[in-house]
């Protein structure tokens, strides 16, 4: 099965909001098996989308589309899907009974923006949207599906988790799509693309393998359609065999998340002390549900003064090493793990730019130091990106270094 998804917003095209909708969508297609084509992006005026559609049912076997729903001037997306599904926009009863308990349920008085929301499509096959006030419209034409549904984020996965997922898995039960994730740590995408350049040339047909960079790492996602993913398992394996001179980890769970989980096993805890990743690591850490087991805190200690009075990094190393080094790294992860009264602690100092560099220090040079149960360690690395950038490969070497010590 073919799809194409549908973005509809004028703040997404202006960069005023990302698009994660699409990101979700793929996501849960592709778990139940649903190859996504193409991803769009329109504004919110009639022609376009209008045209958008035609073009999707044209090339997919099922367009969804987010966006446009809302009760103003400028929602117009229910009143172009009822023209180009020949069928006019009607009060619809059930609609309005479900937004009358909606309201109340909230204490909120019905308006006419609201009472707007009743009026849909004749022909539509209803999704009630027991988070918002925008139903969401199930459209069937010459054997193909157009979902439609709000742009509001946990609106459209209530809906997708509740209806859309569910129904396509119903109606289309031989859906054949796998893959398999890997994580490869510390090796460049076109280093790696040449080492796999063999195994990836002798590829059987159905099978696809895609790099998928990130700082500190690259995914590598293999993936089997139809008759392939009977042997998807064993390319797995031999791909693995590939990578056995390289340190990588297996699935699609972020460091953060392996982190936690060994954690939780043996019964341990961590905190971080961070002066150039400024809480990186830390909001990585507490992202994870749960992390509140084994995370116990975190302290961003930014200034000299913070790390001299709070973590008690000798004042006289910092004048003679500088912040950015090893003795005071080592001082910062000892002392957070002293006052958090951790089993593990993980520190970062360095300059992540794009000022504040010297030739002996430039811009990107980080140190990062751990502290375990068996004794403590620092490295220094030397990253020349962007300041975010910077500061988001020290939070992923950082957890990378920790992984690998708790393993």
């Amino acid at each position: 099965m073919r799809v194409i998804i549908i973005t509809i917003g004028d703040e997404i095209l202006m960069g005023q909001i990302l698009d994660t909708n699409s990101q979700y969508i793929a996501k849960r297609l592709t778990n139940i098996g649903v190859e996504v084509i193409e991803m769009l992006t329109i504004p919110d005026k009639r022609d376009e989308i209008y045209e958008t559609v035609g073009y999707a049912m044209e090339q997919s076997d099922l367009v969804l589309v987010t966006g446009g729903l809302g009760p103003t001037k400028d929602d117009v997306t229910k009143k172009v899907l009822a023209d180009f599904f020949g069928t006019r926009l009607v009060f619809n009863e059930q609609a309005m009974a479900w937004l009358e308990e909606l309201l109340r349920n909230r204490n909120l008085p019905m308006n006419e923006g609201n009472r707007s929301q009743a009026y849909l499509p004749e022909n539509c096959q209803l999704l009630r949207n027991f988070k918002g006030t925008a139903s969401g419209m199930w459209f069937e034409k010459g054997g193909k599906s157009l979902i439609s549904m709000p742009g509001v984020t946990f609106e459209m996965e209530h809906l997708m988790d509740t209806y859309v997922i569910p129904e396509l898995k119903a109606k289309y039960p031989n859906l054949q799509l796998e893959y398999r994730m890997l994580k490869v740590y510390d090796v460049p995408e076109s280093q790696l693309a040449a080492h796999l350049e063999k195994w990836e040339a002798n590829l059987k047909e159905g099978f696809k393998l895609a790099y998928l960079p990130s700082p500190g790492m690259v995914r590598l996602r293999i993936t089997a359609k139809g008759e392939a993913v009977k042997d998807l398992d064993n390319m797995y394996e031999s791909l693995k065999a590939e990578l056995q001179r390289m340190r990588y980890t297996e699935g699609d769970a972020t460091l953060e998340m392996l982190v936690g989980r060994l954690l939780r096993e043996k019964g341990m805890t961590v905190a971080t002390a961070e002066s150039c990743t400024g809480g990186e690591i830390a909001h990585l850490l507490t992202s994870v549900p749960g992390s509140s087991n084994y995370f116990k805190g975190a302290i961003v200690a930014y200034t000299n003064e913070v790390k001299i009075n709070v973590l008690g990094v000798n004042p006289t190393d910092i004048k003679q090493k500088g912040v950015v080094s090893k003795p005071v790294v080592l001082q910062m992860a000892e002392g957070v793990k002293r006052v958090m009264c951790t089993d593990y602690a993980v520190a970062t100092s360095g300059i992540a730019g794009p000022t504040g560099g010297s030739p002996e220090k430039p811009v990107g040079t980080v140190w990062i130091g751990v502290t375990t149960p068996h004794g403590s360690f620092a490295h220094k690395y030397v990253f020349s990106f962007t300041r975010e950038r910077n500061i988001a490969k020290a939070a992923s070497k950082a957890l990378e270094l920790l992984f690998m010590e708790i393993i």
